[in-house]
């Protein structure tokens, strides 16, 4: 580790704790004020933006990396335009910071308000999305939150740029600029220096693959919000609909391979897989399906399965397929395999969904309808910050409300304790 590296994320940390303090009294107009200049400057140095993720993606080709990872760090002009648009939503959103969550008025005339309030300096460790910079900065400004951002070092060139952009919404309402900041170092000793740095960063949120889940997991003296992977099932009942379910499976495999909410193992009933998993084959063209030996007898296009493919995020064109005797073992199937992210079910039987819903213990839970709607912006949220897999304090689409605490205000008159 460099010796210098410890001094440097703690001055940046130091910066964005007296950031803090002065964003969590900002009213509402100013930081959307804020919000809607960086949104103008997305599109003003889009050829800039458009120039440096060149530059990453390049480089990103040389190293021979998958496709679906090129396609998680590309950007174009129309995601550009998305991120844009991302921020004019939140804009649009209420701010939750102030909100009355609850009021009690005691029998010794004592009211108790319980506030929605920032979490204070939030560190986001992220990978090769550079979007991620434009929605994460954002949903922490709106929410009262100063961020740091360590994005991978795949995607520096392009969060370069983002991020100067967000920084002139903020200076050009007078909000301090380390308000949000990126690490300007690819130095991964820079990401156990967030993680130690317990007392100027209050909450880390890694989104990224297994590798950078599990260093957090293990290596975190900061509290986490843990984004694992979407290992992501759709279980057809031998009452669904073939044709909503051939084109729900297909848009949630292959709409983009590379997100987390796309589909990973479908899951069919025996009775149906005959005349239904041939069909869904061909619909799935060029996408490799993985299955044993009994979906092989049907259909000799599968490939036979090993035992990891039931516990892969593949994020390309690979899909598992498991046949199953009915709810019962779809159940226990998905128990056994689901990373918790997003689950669905297609059929019209109502009672077999309403125990699907139930009985799946997933953040997002689905029925007839695709997996690629695990989105915060498909949720109302606007941006998100990712897709919490947790049960602790946000669970599903971090979005602006995930992304406060609370306090309690007590208002008496004179009263005391007997």
């Amino acid at each position: 580790m460099s010796t210098a590296m410890p001094d440097y994320v703690t001055d940046v940390a130091t910066r964005a704790r007296a950031a803090a303090r002065r964003l969590a009294q900002a009213p509402s107009p100013v930081k959307n004020e804020a919000i809607q200049a960086g949104a103008q400057a997305l599109r003003r140095r889009s050829q800039d933006i458009l120039a440096a993720n060149a530059q990453d993606v390049d480089v990103a080709k040389a190293a021979d990396k998958p496709a679906s990872f090129i396609d998680r760090l590309l950007l174009t002009p129309e995601r550009i335009e998305a991120m844009a648009a991302g921020l004019e939503t939140v804009v649009s959103l209420p701010d939750p910071v102030g909100r009355i969550l609850n009021t009690t008025t005691r029998p010794n005339g004592l009211e108790i308000r319980q506030v929605a309030t920032p979490l204070g300096v939030i560190g986001i460790i992220y990978e090769s999305r550079p979007n991620v910079a434009a929605d994460a900065g954002a949903l922490c400004l709106k929410s009262g939150n100063v961020v740091i951002l360590r994005g991978g070092s795949d995607s520096v060139h392009s969060t370069e740029i983002i991020v100067a952009c967000l920084r002139e919404g903020l200076k050009s309402v007078g909000l301090p600029e380390d308000a949000i900041q990126t690490l300007g170092t690819t130095d991964r000793a820079a990401v156990a220096q967030m993680l130690r740095a317990q007392g100027l960063i209050d909450l880390i949120i890694p989104r990224g693959g297994k590798g950078l889940t599990s260093l957090v997991m293990e290596e975190s003296r900061v509290p986490t919000l843990l984004h694992l992977d979407g290992n992501n099932h759709v279980y057809v009942h031998q009452d669904a609909d073939q044709a909503k379910a051939i084109a729900v499976i297909v848009n949630a495999k292959l709409r983009r391979t590379g997100i987390c909410g796309a589909a990973e193992t479908v899951v069919i009933d025996r009775t149906i897989a005959k005349d239904l998993l041939p069909q869904l084959i061909t619909a799935l063209e060029t996408c490799e399906v993985r299955g044993e030996e009994e979906a092989r007898v049907i259909d000799d296009r599968v490939v036979l399965a090993s035992e990891d493919d039931w516990d892969t995020e593949y994020l390309d064109r690979i899909l598992a397929v498991k046949l199953v005797d009915g709810p019962d073992e779809a159940l226990a199937f998905i128990a056994q395999h689901s990373s918790h992210h997003t689950d669905a079910i297609i059929t019209e039987n109502s009672d077999v969904a309403r125990r699907f819903l139930n009985e799946v213990d997933s953040a997002i839970v689905m029925h007839n309808a695709s997996t690629q709607f695990a989105d915060g912006g498909e949720f109302g949220m606007g941006a998100e910050i990712g897709i919490a897999t947790g049960r602790l304090h946000a669970r599903g689409p971090v979005g602006l409300e995930q992304l406060t605490t609370f306090k309690y205000e007590v208002l008496g008159q004179g009263q005391v304790r007997p």
